[in-house]
C-alpha cells in the first residue's frame, strides 16, 4: 500500500513540474508570425511525440476510443451548421466508394455567395490511417464559430475569407483503418501527373478523386492545405522529379511556398525546432518523390497553392491527444488561412469602355506561372513572398496588357487594372490624327473638291449634249 501510494506522489510531482515547466517556457505560444510578435522558446529539444509512453502500450482499438465515426462526424458538420448558420454553409461534393458523404463546411460572412474575397481549403483524413486532421478541422471550425467578433484573427478570416473545410475525404479508409480507400487505391496518388502519363482516363480514378477535381472545378481556390500524418513538417511542390530522383525539384513559385511553409512551422509549438528538416519545411520531392499527388495537380491545373501539412508523428495517436496537439497547430492553421489576405497582390481586372469585370490573367516578371482572376466578379489574388520590387501585368483575349510595379516589403497591395480593348485603341489614335489637323486645312480641301465636283459634271453634260447630236443624222447604207 505504501509503495502504490509513493508511486502515485511521484507521477503526482512529475505531472505538477512538467505543466509548470511548459507553462513558463512557453507563454507566447499563441502569437502570430504574421503579426510580427512570434518568438521562439527554449522547446527546440523538447520531444515531439506526445504521451509517448501511453501510446507504446495502448491498442489501435483503444486508440480509436474518443474518435468522433463517419456517423458521428456527418452529426457534427450537420449540427455545426445549424448553431453557426449566420457565418457557415453545409454542402457536399460527392460520396466515397462506400456512399459515404464527403461533407464541406464553408465559414464566410456571406457563404456561398460570389465576390472578390479569396478562398481557402482545408483537407483532413486523405489517408484513411491518419485521422487526426478530421478532429482538427472540426476544432477549427468551432473555434471560429465561437471566436467570431471577438478575436481578431477569427473576424478577419470570417469577414475576408471564404474557408472551406472537407474533414474527411477518405471516410471509408477511416472505417476500415486502412490508409487507402475502399478500392484499396491510395488517393494521394490517383491524380493526374506532370511527368509521367498515369492517371490519364477521369473516369477510372476514384470517385473520391473526382469529386475533388470537381470541387476545384466550381470554385476557384486561392490557396489549400491537407492535414496528414506520420512526421512532423510543412511540405510543398514539387512533389515529384522528372527523373525520379531525390532531390530539390523546385517550382516557378517557390519562394512564396517556402513563406507559406515558414507561416506554419514558426506559428507551431515546436515543428520549426525539427532536427531532421531545416525550419520544419521540405521540398517534397527532397524528402521522397511522389507521383500521381493532389498537391502539384492543385498548383498545375487550379491553380492553387497548396501545402502537405504533416501534423504528427503518430498517424492514430490516442484521442486523449487531440486537445494538445490542436493546441499546438492552432495558430498555423488560423496563420496560413489569414495569410491569404495578408500577403501578395490583390484586385479586379476592368474594360475601360463600360466598367464591365473581364476575367482576364496575372502574370508577374520573373515567375512563370499565370494566376486566372475570377470567372464572374473578375477577382485575382496573386500570393507573392514579401519583396522590393515585383512588376505585375494584367492580360486579357482582345485587350491591351497592362502593368504596375508594386512592392510588399510592408504588406499587401490592392490594385485594380482597367484594360482597354485593342479595336477602341487604335479607332482613338486614327481620331486623335485626323481631328488634330487645322480646321482651315479642311476647309480649303472641301472648296477644292467641290470645284472639282462641278468641272466634272459639267464635262459630263457636255459629251451627252455631243453624243444626241451626232446620233440624229443618218449613216450612209454600205454595200
Amino acid at each position: 500500500m505504501k509503495m502504490k501510494l509513493l508511486v502515485y506522489l511521484l507521477l503526482f510531482a512529475f505531472t505538477i513540474s512538467s505543466c509548470l515547466h511548459r507553462c513558463f517556457a512557453r507563454g507566447g505560444m499563441q502569437s502570430s508570425i504574421l503579426s510580427g510578435d512570434f518568438n521562439r522558446s527554449s522547446h527546440a529539444s523538447y520531444a515531439r511525440r506526445l504521451f509517448l509512453d501511453f501510446n507504446s502500450v495502448t491498442r489501435l482499438s483503444e486508440l480509436a476510443q474518443g474518435y468522433m465515426t463517419n456517423d458521428e462526424l456527418g452529426k457534427a458538420i450537420k449540427e455545426f451548421g445549424v448553431r453557426c448558420s449566420n457565418i457557415s454553409r453545409i454542402y457536399s461534393i460527392g460520396k466515397s466508394v462506400n456512399g459515404v458523404p464527403l461533407w464541406v463546411i464553408e465559414i464566410s460572412e456571406r457563404p456561398g455567395e460570389e465576390d472578390a474575397k479569396p478562398a481557402f481549403k482545408y483537407i483532413g483524413n486523405v489517408h484513411g490511417d491518419e485521422p487526426v486532421g478530421r478532429e482538427l478541422l472540426m476544432f477549427l471550425a468551432n473555434w471560429l464559430c465561437d471566436n467570431h467578433l471577438k478575436d481578431p484573427l477569427a473576424t478577419l478570416i470570417v469577414e475576408n475569407v471564404h474557408l472551406h473545410i472537407l474533414p474527411s475525404m477518405n471516410p471509408d479508409g477511416f472505417e476500415l483503418r486502412s490508409r487507402n480507400n475502399a478500392n484499396n487505391i491510395d488517393l494521394n496518388r490517383d491524380f493526374p501527373d506532370q511527368f509521367f502519363p498515369i492517371n490519364e482516363d477521369e473516369n477510372a480514378r476514384q470517385p473520391e478523386t473526382r469529386a475533388i477535381m470537381n470541387w476545384l472545378r466550381d470554385i476557384q481556390f486561392t490557396a489549400s492545405a491537407t492535414l496528414h500524418g506520420g512526421a512532423l513538417v510543412a511540405n510543398y511542390p514539387w512533389d515529384g522529379t522528372q527523373d525520379k530522383r531525390t532531390n530539390y525539384y523546385a517550382c516557378p513559385d517557390d519562394d512564396i511556398f517556402q513563406f507559406m511553409a515558414r507561416i506554419y512551422s514558426h506559428s507551431h509549438y515546436n515543428m520549426s525546432f525539427s532536427k531532421e528538416f531545416v525550419e520544419g519545411i521540405t521540398n517534397g520531392a527532397s524528402w521522397y518523390p511522389i507521383y500521381g499527388g493532389m498537391q502539384d495537380w492543385n498548383y498545375i491545373h487550379a491553380g492553387c497553392f497548396e501545402l502537405t501539412l504533416e501534423i504528427s508523428d503518430n498517424k492514430w495517436p490516442s484521442a486523449a491527444e487531440l486537445p494538445t496537439i490542436w493546441k499546438y497547430n492552432k495558430m498555423s492553421m488560423l496563420n496560413l488561412v489569414a495569410s491569404l489576405v495578408k500577403t501578395g497582390v490583390h484586385g479586379r481586372i476592368f474594360s475601360a469602355v463600360d466598367r464591365r469585370p473581364l476575367p482576364g490573367s496575372i502574370m508577374v516578371s520573373g515567375i512563370n506561372y499565370t494566376v486566372r482572376a475570377g470567372k464572374t466578379v473578375a477577382d485575382y489574388h496573386r500570393l507573392l513572398a514579401p519583396r522590393d520590387r515585383y512588376e505585375v501585368m494584367a492580360i486579357m483575349p482582345g485587350y491591351k496588357p497592362k502593368s504596375t510595379t508594386i512592392s510588399l516589403n510592408e504588406g499587401p497591395v490592392t490594385f485594380n487594372f482597367v484594360l482597354d480593348p485593342e479595336d477602341t485603341i487604335k479607332g482613338i489614335e486614327f481620331a486623335d490624327i485626323f481631328w488634330g489637323v487645322h480646321l482651315e486645312v479642311y476647309f480649303a480641301l472641301i472648296v477644292i473638291l467641290g470645284f472639282l465636283c462641278l468641272i466634272f459634271k459639267g464635262r459630263m453634260k457636255a459629251n451627252v449634249l455631243k453624243q444626241r447630236q451626232s446620233g440624229g443624222a443618218k449613216r450612209p447604207a454600205m454595200v
